[in-house]
């Protein structure tokens, strides 16, 4: 959520910053709504001010005289404007809340301008594309890739985007993931193993509600919603506390099943592994001192794409411009892996800042040294890594003229093998 005062002092900048994420928002509305609340509140507090005044007077005066009387009825006058102005003034207030949700957070003054993802900004590359496997083709057209992957019964179980993982495909799964845990721990991120259903408190704290209304999948009747990332439950383990400013940073990881409905998504982009409606994501989150946020959102994104190193995938990091920045991040890269088989890049993490955006949502504060107050933290996140596109450029550039393929040396010791085979 965005400071309500930066809003009325400076609705221009606020505007300013807005279009630069080429965004349809009230703001004008918005706006009316909070000088209307703030006119509602001077008048409750004015009649309060009169209602304590003429309870103070009824006080002093001797019950039952003409004076006391009218008192009386002065009081109850005012006691019934008071109630219905504080009706109006919730009603008021409420609608001022939900209008301010509809505000996505302000792009750093870092952030390109550009209103498509081909404005993206290439910020760095590592690897060569044309050193991996000459042999490579799409993953879904390698021989026996249903054998491990198996799409077919899975959407027969569930529907389109479900996978079944067989054998030695469910080992190497399991065996990114621990490397990944591992990894992360080893740059000092604490796992935490989280709940895949939040409340709706939850996914309004980090952004994800009211903006993605309906991408979420959720239960009935408790209207809980699948975690489409652990970046929502654990952002939410310091809702509504204050932390000491010598605690921070802290540094969290975990590992969720991840769950989206991807709506909207068609043709190339959709095959094999590329996009799924439940998937395997490592996690990694910040909670910062704002002074060093930017600091803390470039070693995240190091420690995501060291991952992609120690796997020997070419990659790039893209700066993402205004246009293509989500609706509560103030600035992100994103990590795009080489596909050898489908020749393209492949999105495996976004590293993002949000700055104090969701941690106001959340009330998730420090208290200052200095001061003695509670100030808001700020949060980061990335992903570190998403298993699915991960895997499809594994078996993509390393894919073998026998059909197998080889796997990287930092994950034969958890998957048992040098070579991944079909048969």
């Amino acid at each position: 959520m965005l400071d309500p005062k930066l809003l009325r002092d400076s609705p221009d900048l606020v505007r300013a910053a807005i279009a630069k994420k080429h965004l349809d928002v009230d703001l004008d509305g918005v706006l009316a709504l909070d000088a209307s609340w703030r006119a509602q509140l001077q008048e409750v507090e004015q009649l309060r001010g009169q209602q304590k005044a003429a309870n103070n007077a009824m006080a002093k005066l001797p019950k039952g005289t003409p004076e006391f009387v009218a008192k009386v009825q002065e009081m109850k006058a005012v006691s019934a404007q008071v109630k219905e102005r504080e009706g109006q003034l919730k009603e008021t207030e409420e609608k001022w809340r939900q209008a301010m949700l509809t505000l996505p957070n302000l792009p750093h003054a870092s952030v390109p301008e550009g209103k498509t993802p081909e404005e993206n900004q290439v910020y760095a590359t590592h690897g060569d594309i044309n050193a991996v496997s000459p042999d490579a083709k799409p993953h879904w057209e390698i021989p026996g890739f249903s054998r491990l992957f198996d799409f077919e019964r899975g959407a027969k179980v569930t529907g389109a985007g479900f996978p079944f993982y067989v054998g030695d495909g469910a080992k190497l799964v399991r065996a990114l993931l621990q490397f990944f845990l591992d990894e992360d721990g080893k740059a000092g991120y604490v796992e935490v193993n989280p709940p895949v259903f939040v409340n709706a408190a939850s996914a309004t704290a980090t952004g994800q509600l009211p903006d993605k209304e309906g991408q979420m999948y959720e239960t009935v009747p408790d209207k809980f919603y699948a975690v489409p990332t652990a970046e929502v439950p654990l952002t939410n383990f310091f809702r509504d506390e204050i932390l000491e400013e010598s605690a921070l940073p802290v540094y969290r990881c975990a590992y969720t099943p991840c769950f989206r409905r991807e709506a909207g998504s068609y043709g190339k982009d959709v095959r094999g592994l590329n996009r799924l409606h439940q998937f395997d994501k490592v996690e990694l989150l910040k909670w910062v001192h704002p002074s060093t946020s930017y600091e803390e959102l470039d070693k995240l994104r190091l420690d995501a794409e060291s991952l992609l190193q120690k796997l020997g995938l070419p990659y790039r990091v893209l700066l993402m411009c205004g246009g293509d920045l989500g609706f509560a991040q103030a600035k992100k890269y994103d990590l795009e892996v080489w596909s050898a088989g489908q020749k393209r890049w492949l999105e495996v993490s976004s590293c993002s800042n949000f700055e104090s955006f969701q941690a106001r949502r959340a009330q998730i504060r420090f208290r200052a040294k200095d001061t003695g107050k509670p100030e808001l933290v700020h949060t980061l996140n990335g992903s570190g890594l998403a298993i699915p596109r991960v895997l499809a450029a594994l078996l993509e550039n390393n894919l073998q003229s026998d059909g197998s393929v080889k796997v990287p040396a930092v994950l034969v010791p958890y998957f048992g093998k040098d070579y991944l085979t079909f048969a």
